[in-house]
């Protein structure tokens, strides 16, 4: 039984295209907070605990 109407149990290009899909959101869940916390001055970071 498929949870996705018309796409079969065995279809290639949907188990291709799901990892690449996770992947390219879990790196911009990633990649956005660090390039933001690499731009502040680590003194003022500190500064403010």
């Amino acid at each position: 039984m498929s949870e996705l109407y018309g796409v079969s149990s065995a279809d290639p290009l949907t188990f291709a295209l799901i990892p690449v899909v996770l992947a390219v959101v879990s790196l911009g869940a990633v990649c956005i907070p660090a390039y933001q916390a690499s731009t502040l001055d680590s003194t003022l970071a500190l500064r403010g605990e």
